[in-house]
């Protein structure tokens, strides 16, 4: 019983440290998430974008999601398949956000976007929904590796071409719309 309650101590030790050093360091946690029938043999690509470059992020198929740590403040996340979409995210130090990305239909194949998941119960997207629970116990977590980063490296080219054409798409979205795909200082979850 004295072990039990020694390793439940020091877990609980573990998992506080981790959450004060992440709101330390500044850093939020943005967790994109995979679920969905529809293009589940498709991978996709998820990199942060600056005006000056493109940070790879990871790869994804279906049934994943990619834990990712960013500063606080103002960021704009892309989806690449067959074309790219946007995303822009507010965070804060110490929380965690999730997007949902999902398929929409393409000329070739299923094309992706990020979707916001909200905390204010607006969207079918939302954090107090029961299949917002389903989709984190039914994604594992992956990671970049060797393997991807070759990937990127081979795809690299594609990847600008596609951020530079579909965001001038992006730019010129409504800002109703663009309010419905950002992720909002509020939306995280402790």
């Amino acid at each position: 019983m004295k072990r039990l309650i020694a390793t439940l101590f020091l877990i609980s030790t573990v998992l506080t440290s981790y959450a004060a050093d992440s709101e330390k360091e500044g850093l939020a946690t943005i967790v994109f998430m995979r679920s969905s029938l529809v293009g589940a043999a498709i991978k996709t690509s998820i990199y942060e974008v600056t005006n000056e470059e493109t940070i790879f992020i990871g790869i994804m198929k279906n049934k994943t999601k990619i834990n990712h740590k960013t500063s606080s403040g103002k960021h704009t996340f892309m989806v690449v398949s067959e074309a790219a979409d946007f995303m822009e995210a507010d965070v804060v130090a110490g929380k965690t956000y999730y997007s949902m990305i999902t398929p929409r239909p393409g000329a070739w194949k299923a094309r992706f976007s990020m979707i916001p998941v909200k905390n204010d119960g607006t969207t079918d997207f939302n954090t107090s929904s029961k299949k917002f629970e389903k989709w984190k116990k039914k994604t594992k977590v992956v990671s970049e590796d060797d393997k991807s980063k070759a990937w990127y490296q081979d795809h690299k080219d594609s990847v600008e071409e596609k951020r530079a054409k579909y965001w001038d798409k992006w730019i010129q979205k409504s800002a109703e719309d663009l309010a419905a795909r950002t992720l909002n200082a509020n939306d995280g979850v402790e």
